[in-house]
């Protein structure tokens, strides 16, 4: 006897349809899994055993073959062992069940149905296949229930299968997660941050704008605290760009509740490129693909390796990474700010301080793990000093709130200028040269390309930098003085 199934599997981000196809005829008892499963998949065989004896169910001893087809496709994870269980029990006669369903979900030994990642992302998969409901753990319900037009059927054992085939048992539609994208009041407050006039002006053009930045400064002058404050004076995510979040963090198996906020991913500096990007095999997502919507934050810049912070290049450009690994290409997403702190040498003191104990060779192999290519793609470069006596025991500066208000209406005006869900450092070079300067500022930022030898691409970031500065000011037409302000933002010995 013959009977299917359908499923999916996680591919990247993506869930791609899976046909379970289970054969039992007669034949020297064994059971065989094919169509390219790894070894997750293969171990299911001893999974589905056990877990139908322990529920009561005969277990055929048979020749079972179950083929999961497309052959072509690499099946990875634990998430097919439901579909191959029902599509046994029911080519062994035990079960019917009608109906355009899907199943996901990880079999234990006594039959219980454990959670498995990406079920969102299979949710959806689902709804667009025209499957008419899904069955699922009942840890995963609230995640699938996200999907609207799709009914969701929460399991937690194999032997309620047989319950709902039969039309004795109907489980209660479970509550749609929610996502709160309002996290803002309960992030640590920029007000901590003493003094440091220049950087948190910085911080806020970058809010504005969504643009990277780099602080250099010595160790202990508020670089790390002010990047953990960024995340509370962004604006909150849009509807869309929530989804996109929690969709990324379903499928690396990273959502729970409270999501729904801006994420902040801060790695260390002994990361991998494939860590950072994403890779492996199948390629998976890394850190940047992480931050998706977010902040990457990278302290101690010079500590990463030259080639780790090369592979931030194109992905910083176009907000895609691109992993091509042998037969397999995966495309994942990566609009992320990105945050760096570093010292100016290797002890931290900066050449100008007099105490200062670093060669000279050994500062410019410290600060050459930050490539010139690299930095001409960072928008903001602050440099910072320690903070004095009296700013430290002065009082708290502004909070987040009331910063976060300025970001929030100057984001409204690029979004009303360049369409939903887009910033300043998203503007494409059709849209920078659409930029109205007043002649003095055209005449400014000319000079400075000349004098200073700006690049193509340095010259573009000062003009969407002065028209962040220009949206904060709630100006139609960049001026004088904000394209001076871009360019002091840009520079690394500004204070």
């Amino acid at each position: 006897m013959l009977a299917t199934a359908r499923t999916f599997t996680l591919d990247g981000l993506a869930a791609r349809p899976v046909r379970v196809e289970v054969g039992v005829h007669r034949g020297l008892p064994g059971f065989t899994i094919v169509g390219l499963p790894d070894a997750a998949v293969r171990e299911a065989r001893e999974r589905v055993r056990a877990a139908l004896v322990n529920c009561g169910f005969e277990f055929p001893l048979r020749r079972i073959v179950a083929n999961l087809a497309p052959a072509s496709l690499r099946k990875a994870g634990p998430g097919l062992d439901l579909a191959i269980s029902v599509a046994l029990l029911t080519a062994s006669g035990q079960l019917e069940l009608g109906g355009s369903v899907a199943m996901v979900g990880e079999l234990a030994l006594d039959g219980s149905v454990r959670p498995v990642p990406g079920v969102l992302a299979i949710a959806e998969a689902a709804r667009e296949r025209g499957c008419e409901a899904i069955v699922v753990s009942a840890e995963n319900g609230a995640e699938a229930a996200m999907v609207e037009g799709l009914e969701v059927i929460c399991l937690e054992s194999l032997g309620q299968v047989a319950a709902l085939a039969a039309g004795e048992w109907t489980p209660p539609r479970p509550r749609p997660m929610s996502l709160d994208r309002r996290q803002g009041e309960a992030l640590p407050d920029l007000a901590d941050l003493r003094g440091q006039r220049h950087l948190r002006y910085a911080l806020e053009v970058a809010a504005a704008g969504g643009h990277s930045l780099l602080m250099v400064g010595p160790p202990g002058a508020g670089k790390s605290l002010a990047a953990s404050r960024l995340p509370s004076i962004l604006p909150p995510l849009a509807a869309g760009e929530a989804l996109e979040v929690a969709r990324i963090a379903s499928v690396c198996g990273r959502l729970g509740a409270g999501a729904g906020g801006r994420p902040f991913r801060a790695p260390h500096h002994t990361i991998s490129p494939a860590g950072l990007i994403g890779g492996g095999n199948p390629p998976g997502p890394g850190e940047a693909t992480l931050a998706h919507r977010g902040v990457l934050f990278l302290d101690e810049l010079c500590e990463f390796r030259r080639d780790t912070l090369e592979a931030l290049r194109a992905p910083l450009e176009s907000g895609w990474v691109a992993v091509a690994r042998a037969g397999a290409w995966r495309q994942l997403p990566c609009r992320f700010m990105l945050v760096a702190a570093s010292n100016p040498c290797p002890c931290g003191r900066g050449e100008s301080d007099p105490e200062c104990t670093c060669a000279p060779l050994a500062v410019r192999r410290y600060q050459a793990r930050l490539s010139g290519a690299l930095a001409d793609r960072v928008d903001v470069l602050a440099a910072i000093r320690q903070p004095s006596a009296e700013e430290i025991g002065g009082p708290a500066g502004e909070s987040s709130e009331a910063v976060r208000g300025r970001v929030v209406a100057a984001r409204e005006r690029q979004e009303r200028r360049l369409g939903a869900g887009r910033s300043n450092a998203e503007m494409t070079a059709a849209e920078v040269r659409e930029c109205t300067l007043e002649e003095s500022a055209a005449t400014l930022l000319a000079e400075s390309y000349s004098r200073r030898r700006l690049s193509g691409r340095a010259h573009d970031r000062v003009l969407r930098l002065a028209r962040t500065v220009a949206d904060l000011a709630g100006s139609e037409a960049i001026d004088h003085e904000q394209v001076a302000q871009a360019l002091q933002l840009r520079r690394r010995d500004s204070q």
